[in-house]
Protein backbone atom coordinates (compact mmCIF):
# COMPACT_ATOMS: atom_id res chain seq x y z
CA UNK A 1 0.00 0.00 0.00
CA UNK A 2 1.55 3.20 -0.81
CA UNK A 3 2.54 5.23 2.06
CA UNK A 4 0.27 8.59 2.97
CA UNK A 5 1.18 12.20 4.85
CA UNK A 6 -1.00 10.85 7.62
CA UNK A 7 0.80 7.46 8.42
CA UNK A 8 3.12 7.87 11.20
CA UNK A 9 6.61 6.80 9.44
CA UNK A 10 8.79 9.39 11.01
CA UNK A 11 11.49 9.03 14.14
CA UNK A 12 10.36 11.58 17.02
CA UNK A 13 11.95 14.29 17.25
CA UNK A 14 14.40 15.50 20.02
CA UNK A 15 11.37 18.77 20.51
CA UNK A 16 8.59 16.40 20.39
CA UNK A 17 9.78 13.93 22.92
CA UNK A 18 10.78 16.88 25.34
CA UNK A 19 7.25 18.04 24.77
CA UNK A 20 5.46 14.56 25.56
CA UNK A 21 7.59 14.45 28.98
CA UNK A 22 6.67 18.18 29.93
CA UNK A 23 2.97 16.79 29.26
CA UNK A 24 3.69 13.13 31.37
CA UNK A 25 4.12 10.92 28.65
CA UNK A 26 7.06 8.49 29.20
CA UNK A 27 7.35 5.02 28.84
CA UNK A 28 6.17 3.46 32.29
CA UNK A 29 5.47 0.02 33.35
CA UNK A 30 3.05 -0.30 36.15
CA UNK A 31 4.26 -4.64 36.49
CA UNK A 32 7.53 -3.43 37.10
CA UNK A 33 7.42 -1.61 40.39
CA UNK A 34 4.57 -4.09 41.37
CA UNK A 35 6.83 -6.97 40.79
CA UNK A 36 9.53 -5.34 42.35
CA UNK A 37 7.90 -4.05 45.59
CA UNK A 38 5.88 -7.36 45.92
CA UNK A 39 9.84 -9.29 45.91
CA UNK A 40 11.45 -7.23 47.80
CA UNK A 41 8.66 -7.26 50.93
CA UNK A 42 8.40 -10.74 50.42
CA UNK A 43 12.20 -11.26 50.28
CA UNK A 44 12.62 -9.48 53.86
CA UNK A 45 9.66 -11.36 55.22
CA UNK A 46 11.62 -14.27 54.00
CA UNK A 47 14.68 -13.33 55.80
CA UNK A 48 12.90 -12.35 59.12
CA UNK A 49 10.20 -14.85 59.07
CA UNK A 50 10.85 -16.56 61.88
CA UNK A 51 11.57 -14.00 64.00
CA UNK A 52 9.02 -11.65 63.04
CA UNK A 53 6.06 -14.26 63.03
CA UNK A 54 7.59 -14.83 67.07
CA UNK A 55 7.13 -11.43 67.78
CA UNK A 56 3.83 -11.18 66.12
CA UNK A 57 2.62 -14.06 68.31
CA UNK A 58 3.78 -12.52 71.48
CA UNK A 59 2.22 -9.25 70.61
CA UNK A 60 -0.73 -11.21 69.58
CA UNK A 61 -0.73 -12.81 73.14
CA UNK A 62 0.51 -9.88 74.95
CA UNK A 63 -3.02 -8.25 73.76
CA UNK A 64 -5.07 -10.79 75.44
CA UNK A 65 -3.34 -10.82 79.03
CA UNK A 66 -3.63 -7.83 81.56
CA UNK A 67 -1.93 -7.88 84.92
CA UNK A 68 -3.90 -6.37 88.14
CA UNK A 69 -2.89 -2.88 88.14
CA UNK A 70 -4.40 -2.54 84.55
CA UNK A 71 -7.49 -4.59 86.01
CA UNK A 72 -8.24 -2.24 89.09
CA UNK A 73 -7.59 0.71 86.67
CA UNK A 74 -9.96 0.36 83.40
CA UNK A 75 -8.52 3.99 82.07
CA UNK A 76 -5.16 2.30 81.43
CA UNK A 77 -6.93 0.43 78.57
CA UNK A 78 -6.22 3.23 76.46
CA UNK A 79 -2.75 3.96 77.17
CA UNK A 80 -1.97 -0.12 76.73
CA UNK A 81 -3.75 -0.22 73.46
CA UNK A 82 -2.06 2.41 72.19
CA UNK A 83 1.20 0.81 73.31
CA UNK A 84 0.51 -1.86 71.65
CA UNK A 85 -0.15 -0.17 68.70
CA UNK A 86 3.33 1.37 68.46
CA UNK A 87 4.73 -1.85 68.52
CA UNK A 88 3.47 -3.32 66.08
CA UNK A 89 4.07 -0.31 63.39
CA UNK A 90 7.54 -0.78 65.03
CA UNK A 91 6.87 -4.10 63.73
CA UNK A 92 5.79 -3.21 60.26
CA UNK A 93 8.12 -0.30 59.98
CA UNK A 94 11.16 -2.18 58.16
CA UNK A 95 8.78 -3.78 54.99
CA UNK A 96 6.88 0.27 54.60
CA UNK A 97 10.37 1.51 54.15
CA UNK A 98 11.65 -0.68 52.07
CA UNK A 99 8.68 -1.00 50.10
CA UNK A 100 8.61 2.66 49.61
CA UNK A 101 12.27 2.87 48.57
CA UNK A 102 11.88 -0.24 45.79
CA UNK A 103 8.90 1.76 44.72
CA UNK A 104 10.38 4.96 44.30
CA UNK A 105 13.73 3.01 42.57
CA UNK A 106 11.55 0.95 40.16
CA UNK A 107 8.93 3.99 39.04
CA UNK A 108 12.32 5.60 37.37
CA UNK A 109 13.31 2.60 35.75
CA UNK A 110 11.87 2.93 32.74
CA UNK A 111 11.29 6.13 31.52
CA UNK A 112 12.91 7.84 34.39
CA UNK A 113 11.91 10.02 37.08
CA UNK A 114 9.55 12.74 35.90
CA UNK A 115 7.23 15.17 37.87
CA UNK A 116 4.68 17.16 35.50
CA UNK A 117 2.21 19.14 36.54
CA UNK A 118 0.51 18.96 33.30
CA UNK A 119 -0.46 15.60 33.85
CA UNK A 120 -2.39 16.03 37.29
CA UNK A 121 -4.60 19.31 35.90
CA UNK A 122 -8.56 18.14 35.16
CA UNK A 123 -8.75 17.06 31.41
CA UNK A 124 -12.65 17.02 30.49
CA UNK A 125 -11.63 14.89 27.16
CA UNK A 126 -10.68 11.77 29.49
CA UNK A 127 -14.35 11.63 30.74
CA UNK A 128 -15.83 11.77 27.32
CA UNK A 129 -17.94 8.82 26.81
CA UNK A 130 -16.89 8.27 23.43
CA UNK A 131 -13.81 8.14 24.31
CA UNK A 132 -13.65 6.35 27.04
CA UNK A 133 -15.22 3.56 25.01
CA UNK A 134 -12.38 4.25 21.99
CA UNK A 135 -10.19 3.47 25.29
CA UNK A 136 -12.00 0.51 26.09
CA UNK A 137 -11.81 -1.06 23.04
CA UNK A 138 -8.42 -0.32 21.55
CA UNK A 139 -5.92 -2.46 20.94
CA UNK A 140 -3.70 -1.13 24.89
CA UNK A 141 -6.86 -2.21 26.60
CA UNK A 142 -6.82 -5.81 24.40
CA UNK A 143 -3.10 -6.17 25.78
CA UNK A 144 -4.12 -5.10 29.33
CA UNK A 145 -6.85 -7.68 29.39
CA UNK A 146 -4.49 -10.10 27.82
CA UNK A 147 -1.72 -9.23 31.11
CA UNK A 148 -4.02 -9.92 33.37
CA UNK A 149 -4.91 -13.23 32.70
CA UNK A 150 -1.51 -13.56 32.50
CA UNK A 151 -0.92 -12.57 35.51
CA UNK A 152 -4.00 -15.15 36.82
CA UNK A 153 -2.73 -18.01 34.90
CA UNK A 154 0.91 -17.70 36.21
CA UNK A 155 -0.33 -17.16 39.70
CA UNK A 156 -2.86 -19.81 40.27
CA UNK A 157 -0.34 -22.10 38.45
CA UNK A 158 2.36 -20.94 40.95
CA UNK A 159 -0.07 -21.26 43.83
CA UNK A 160 -1.29 -24.35 42.93
CA UNK A 161 2.36 -25.86 42.66
CA UNK A 162 2.88 -24.78 46.15
CA UNK A 163 0.21 -26.12 47.81
CA UNK A 164 0.55 -29.80 46.30
CA UNK A 165 4.28 -29.80 47.68
CA UNK A 166 3.15 -28.52 51.27
CA UNK A 167 -0.13 -30.03 51.59
CA UNK A 168 1.30 -32.55 53.92
CA UNK A 169 2.95 -29.76 56.34
CA UNK A 170 -0.70 -28.09 56.39
CA UNK A 171 -1.78 -31.11 57.40
CA UNK A 172 0.77 -31.48 60.65
CA UNK A 173 -0.26 -27.67 61.57
CA UNK A 174 -3.53 -28.76 63.30
CA UNK A 175 -1.23 -31.03 65.64
CA UNK A 176 1.22 -28.33 66.84
CA UNK A 177 1.12 -25.90 69.36
CA UNK A 178 0.24 -22.10 69.04
CA UNK A 179 4.12 -20.33 68.27
CA UNK A 180 5.66 -23.61 66.90
CA UNK A 181 2.17 -23.79 64.44
CA UNK A 182 2.53 -20.09 63.50
CA UNK A 183 6.29 -19.69 63.20
CA UNK A 184 5.72 -22.89 60.52
CA UNK A 185 2.71 -21.35 59.25
CA UNK A 186 4.77 -18.09 58.58
CA UNK A 187 7.48 -20.14 56.97
CA UNK A 188 5.32 -21.45 54.71
CA UNK A 189 3.63 -18.34 53.69
CA UNK A 190 6.64 -16.31 53.15
CA UNK A 191 8.23 -18.89 51.11
CA UNK A 192 4.70 -19.46 49.10
CA UNK A 193 4.16 -15.09 48.85
CA UNK A 194 8.55 -14.96 47.38
CA UNK A 195 7.50 -17.79 44.50
CA UNK A 196 4.18 -16.04 43.77
CA UNK A 197 6.35 -12.43 43.56
CA UNK A 198 8.70 -14.04 41.48
CA UNK A 199 5.83 -15.03 38.84
CA UNK A 200 5.26 -11.54 38.89
CA UNK A 201 8.66 -10.87 37.76
CA UNK A 202 8.06 -12.70 34.35
CA UNK A 203 5.06 -10.33 33.19
CA UNK A 204 6.93 -7.42 34.19
CA UNK A 205 10.42 -8.63 31.93
CA UNK A 206 7.60 -8.95 29.15
CA UNK A 207 5.87 -5.79 29.91
CA UNK A 208 9.15 -3.38 30.25
CA UNK A 209 9.94 -3.69 26.53
CA UNK A 210 6.41 -3.59 25.46
CA UNK A 211 5.85 -0.33 26.87
CA UNK A 212 9.28 1.36 25.40
CA UNK A 213 7.97 0.01 21.94
CA UNK A 214 4.23 1.19 22.61
CA UNK A 215 5.67 4.03 23.74
CA UNK A 216 8.26 4.90 20.87
CA UNK A 217 5.52 3.83 18.14
CA UNK A 218 2.98 6.39 19.79
CA UNK A 219 5.48 9.20 19.92
CA UNK A 220 6.05 8.56 15.83
CA UNK A 221 5.41 11.58 13.77
CA UNK A 222 4.10 12.04 10.02
CA UNK A 223 5.95 13.57 7.46
CA UNK A 224 3.93 16.63 7.88
CA UNK A 225 4.38 17.25 11.28
CA UNK A 226 7.98 16.84 10.60
CA UNK A 227 8.19 19.82 8.51
CA UNK A 228 5.38 21.90 10.90
CA UNK A 229 7.52 21.25 13.62
CA UNK A 230 11.08 22.39 11.91
CA UNK A 231 9.17 25.57 10.24
CA UNK A 232 7.72 26.56 13.83
CA UNK A 233 11.53 26.34 15.25
CA UNK A 234 12.80 27.97 12.34
CA UNK A 235 10.53 30.85 13.13
CA UNK A 236 12.01 31.58 16.34
CA UNK A 237 14.32 34.01 16.49
CA UNK A 238 16.69 32.74 18.70
CA UNK A 239 16.90 29.54 16.34
CA UNK A 240 17.28 31.50 13.20
CA UNK A 241 20.31 33.29 15.31
CA UNK A 242 22.21 30.04 15.98
CA UNK A 243 21.64 28.92 12.62
CA UNK A 244 22.74 31.40 10.87
CA UNK A 245 25.68 31.69 13.71
CA UNK A 246 26.62 28.18 12.79
CA UNK A 247 26.17 29.05 8.84
CA UNK A 248 28.88 31.65 9.39
CA UNK A 249 31.16 29.50 11.58
CA UNK A 250 31.29 26.94 9.05
CA UNK A 251 31.63 29.51 5.99
CA UNK A 252 34.69 31.48 8.06
CA UNK A 253 36.07 27.57 8.77
CA UNK A 254 36.17 26.94 5.33
CA UNK A 255 37.46 30.10 4.19
CA UNK A 256 40.34 29.88 6.36
CA UNK A 257 41.36 26.25 4.91
CA UNK A 258 41.76 28.22 1.71
CA UNK A 259 44.96 30.21 3.06
CA UNK A 260 47.05 27.89 2.53
CA UNK A 261 46.51 27.84 -1.14
CA UNK A 262 47.16 31.74 -1.71
CA UNK A 263 49.97 33.52 -2.84
CA UNK A 264 50.20 36.47 -1.34
CA UNK A 265 48.11 37.94 1.96
CA UNK A 266 48.14 41.90 1.60
CA UNK A 267 46.98 43.20 5.15
CA UNK A 268 46.26 46.87 6.69
CA UNK A 269 48.61 45.55 8.49
CA UNK A 270 46.14 45.00 11.37
CA UNK A 271 42.75 45.60 10.57
CA UNK A 272 42.03 44.04 6.85
CA UNK A 273 43.25 40.75 5.88
CA UNK A 274 42.94 39.79 1.87
CA UNK A 275 44.31 36.20 0.72
CA UNK A 276 44.86 36.37 -3.21
CA UNK A 277 45.99 33.44 -5.40
CA UNK A 278 47.15 33.87 -9.19
CA UNK A 279 47.89 31.27 -11.82
CA UNK A 280 50.44 32.67 -13.86
CA UNK A 281 49.70 29.94 -16.54
CA UNK A 282 46.01 31.39 -17.17
CA UNK A 283 44.87 33.91 -18.75
CA UNK A 284 42.51 35.48 -15.67
CA UNK A 285 42.51 37.64 -13.21
CA UNK A 286 44.32 37.04 -9.82
CA UNK A 287 41.30 35.14 -7.18
CA UNK A 288 40.77 36.36 -3.49
CA UNK A 289 40.23 33.39 -1.64
CA UNK A 290 39.75 34.74 1.90
CA UNK A 291 39.29 37.77 3.51
CA UNK A 292 38.56 39.11 7.04
CA UNK A 293 38.58 42.17 9.57
CA UNK A 294 39.86 42.59 12.87
CA UNK A 295 39.37 38.71 14.34
CA UNK A 296 39.22 37.20 11.10
CA UNK A 297 42.25 38.90 9.57
CA UNK A 298 43.78 37.70 12.51
CA UNK A 299 43.33 34.34 12.20
CA UNK A 300 44.07 34.71 8.06
CA UNK A 301 47.51 35.97 9.09
CA UNK A 302 47.78 33.39 11.59
CA UNK A 303 46.90 30.38 8.98
CA UNK A 304 49.41 32.09 6.36
CA UNK A 305 52.28 32.37 8.85
CA UNK A 306 51.94 28.88 9.64
CA UNK A 307 51.55 27.94 5.87
CA UNK A 308 54.79 30.07 5.13
CA UNK A 309 52.53 32.39 2.52
CA UNK A 310 54.13 36.20 2.35
CA UNK A 311 52.15 38.92 3.69
CA UNK A 312 52.12 42.25 2.47
CA UNK A 313 51.68 45.33 3.71
CA UNK A 314 49.32 47.79 2.02
CA UNK A 315 46.97 49.39 3.73
CA UNK A 316 44.47 51.28 0.63
CA UNK A 317 44.89 47.78 -1.15
CA UNK A 318 43.65 45.50 1.36
CA UNK A 319 40.63 48.13 1.70
CA UNK A 320 39.94 48.04 -1.62
CA UNK A 321 39.73 44.28 -2.23
CA UNK A 322 38.14 43.99 0.93
CA UNK A 323 35.28 46.09 0.26
CA UNK A 324 34.77 45.64 -3.98
CA UNK A 325 35.44 41.68 -4.43
CA UNK A 326 33.61 38.73 -2.43
CA UNK A 327 35.35 35.27 -2.01
CA UNK A 328 36.20 32.83 -4.97
CA UNK A 329 35.97 36.11 -7.17
CA UNK A 330 38.36 38.27 -9.20
CA UNK A 331 39.59 41.43 -8.36
CA UNK A 332 38.16 44.56 -10.15
CA UNK A 333 39.72 45.52 -12.92
CA UNK A 334 40.82 49.12 -11.70
CA UNK A 335 42.98 46.94 -9.14
CA UNK A 336 45.05 45.26 -11.79
CA UNK A 337 48.28 47.11 -11.52
CA UNK A 338 48.10 47.54 -8.23
CA UNK A 339 47.53 43.83 -7.28
CA UNK A 340 50.32 42.80 -10.08
CA UNK A 341 53.10 44.97 -8.24
CA UNK A 342 52.39 42.89 -5.51
CA UNK A 343 52.22 39.34 -7.23
CA UNK A 344 55.14 40.37 -9.35
CA UNK A 345 57.13 41.30 -6.15
CA UNK A 346 55.98 38.64 -4.23
CA UNK A 347 57.01 35.94 -7.02
CA UNK A 348 60.59 37.64 -7.59
CA UNK A 349 60.94 36.91 -3.39
CA UNK A 350 60.94 32.96 -4.35
CA UNK A 351 63.40 33.65 -7.45
CA UNK A 352 66.09 35.28 -5.42
CA UNK A 353 69.43 33.70 -5.15
CA UNK A 354 72.18 33.58 -2.66
CA UNK A 355 74.02 36.97 -2.95
CA UNK A 356 71.43 38.63 -5.39
CA UNK A 357 69.84 41.56 -4.46
CA UNK A 358 66.05 41.27 -4.17
CA UNK A 359 63.78 43.33 -6.19
CA UNK A 360 62.80 46.65 -4.20
CA UNK A 361 59.56 46.62 -2.42
CA UNK A 362 56.70 48.27 -4.45
CA UNK A 363 53.92 50.73 -3.75
CA UNK A 364 50.89 50.06 -5.27
CA UNK A 365 48.77 52.60 -5.66
CA UNK A 366 45.07 52.10 -5.54
CA UNK A 367 42.77 54.16 -7.77
CA UNK A 368 40.86 57.00 -6.25
CA UNK A 369 37.49 55.66 -7.19
CA UNK A 370 38.85 52.85 -4.84
CA UNK A 371 40.09 54.55 -1.88
CA UNK A 372 38.10 53.34 1.25
CA UNK A 373 38.06 54.27 4.93
CA UNK A 374 37.99 51.47 7.69
CA UNK A 375 34.10 52.06 7.49
CA UNK A 376 33.85 51.21 3.84
CA UNK A 377 33.17 54.76 3.47
CA UNK A 378 34.79 55.71 0.00
CA UNK A 379 37.20 58.75 0.41
CA UNK A 380 35.44 62.62 -0.52
CA UNK A 381 36.72 63.74 -4.02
Amino acid sequence: MAETSAEKTEEPTSRHLRKAREDGQVARSIELPAAAVTIGAMLLMYLIGDAWVHRISTLFAKGFSFDRKTLDNPQMLGTTFLHQMGEGLLLILPILLLTLVVAVLASGATGGYLFAPKSILPNFSKINPLTGLGRMLGARSLVELGKSILKFSLVATVMWILVSRQMDQLMVLGQMGLEPALAAAGHMIAESALWLSMSLLLIAMIDVPYQRFSFKKRMMMTKQQVKDELKDMEGRPEVKAAIRARQREMANARMIQKVKEADVVITNPEHFAVALSYDPTSDGAPILLAKGADHMAARIREEAHAHGVEMFAAPALARALYFTTKEDQSIPEALYLAVAQVIAYVFSLADVRPGQEPMAKPSPKVPRSMLFDADGKLAQN
